[in-house]
């Protein structure tokens, strides 16, 4: 991977002022590093070509990123090049989690979704943004023009995470509003029901739209390393236990990567990426991740 980590940690990241500043400096140093990377050539140009499938008119390969990469891509018009993206962000209360040193999930969250808007925006895609918790709470509808990116920005800047999660009902609500296909970037921790997650996102692929379910874990939610005792509280409900983390380690991680490896599958069974990232990782992650899914339109 190209080393580009000094500017896409969210450690670095987190310690700027606004938003609109965070996502410039996250995209462009992403871009930079993905220049300077064996992914040259696979980089914002690919916004005038696709990865060519077998049937592909043979005219329209670009030989010369073929010489360069050994990868074939077919060139496009600009009219099939033109994306629309809704970027959904959970903002209940369990996003609002951090172990020390750590930002929230929610905060990582709102940084990314920043900077994939960013992203499209200077792609000339259109670029939209949710935010639910049990319902829709912001629906800013894919637009293409340069000045909606500050509507977007203004929202992810003063959101703060509340209520219940109803990742379901939200996202099965949202696709009865999206019209026309695009993409689907969902970004939250997914503690909920699999199945009803599954299904909901089910949904926009039964609506013809590419989905990316991007899970969002604090480093502790997947190791289980609090020490020797603590006292756990339910973020949305507020119950609290305390426990010595040791006794239950073992019985939390099994359970946990069952919960992993059967989202993971169900995902993958139903054509949705999926992908894992944690708040102590760069940004760099999902943003590649963005691209080569992006380049597959």
């Amino acid at each position: 991977m190209y080393n580009s980590h000094k500017y896409l940690s969210p450690e670095a990241v987190s310690s700027l002022g606004s938003i609109e500043i965070k996502a410039r400096l996250i995209v462009e140093g992403f871009m930079s590093g993905l220049h300077k990377s064996p992914y040259h050539g696979f980089s914002v140009e690919f916004a005038e070509h696709r990865q060519y499938h077998p049937g592909d008119d043979l005219r329209y390969l670009d030989w010369k990123i073929v010489g360069r990469t050994n990868r074939y891509y077919i060139k496009q018009f600009e009219e099939e090049t033109n994306l629309r993206c809704t970027v959904v962000v959970d903002s209940s209360a369990s996003m609002n989690y951090a172990s020390k040193g750590n930002i929230t999930k929610f905060d990582y969250a709102a940084c990314l979704a920043a900077s994939f808007c960013y992203l499209m925006m200077k792609q000339q895609d259109a670029a939209g943004l949710v935010l639910y918790n049990s319902d829709l709470v912001n629906f800013l509808p894919p637009k293409k023009k340069t000045s909606y990116l500050q509507e977007i920005l203004k929202i992810l800047g003063s959101a703060v995470p509340s209520m219940q999660t109803g990742t379901s009902d939200a996202l099965h609500k949202l696709a009865d509003q999206l019209p026309k296909r695009g993409m689907v970037i969902v970004i939250s921790d997914f503690f909920d029901d699999i199945q009803s997650i599954v299904q909901a996102l089910k949904h926009f692929r039964h609506n013809g739209h590419e989905v990316i379910a991007i899970q969002v874990l604090d480093p502790r939610e997947k190791d289980f390393d609090f020490g020797a005792d603590a006292n756990f509280k339910d973020i949305e409900t507020g119950e609290e236990l305390m426990t010595q983390p040791y006794q239950i380690k073992k019985s939390y991680t099994e359970e946990f990567q069952r919960f992993v490896i059967q989202l993971k599958h169900e995902c993958r069974i139903r054509g949705v990426e999926y992908l894992q990232i944690d708040t102590s990782q760069p940004y760099a992650i999902a943003l590649r991740e963005y691209l080569f899914k992006r380049n597959r339109q």
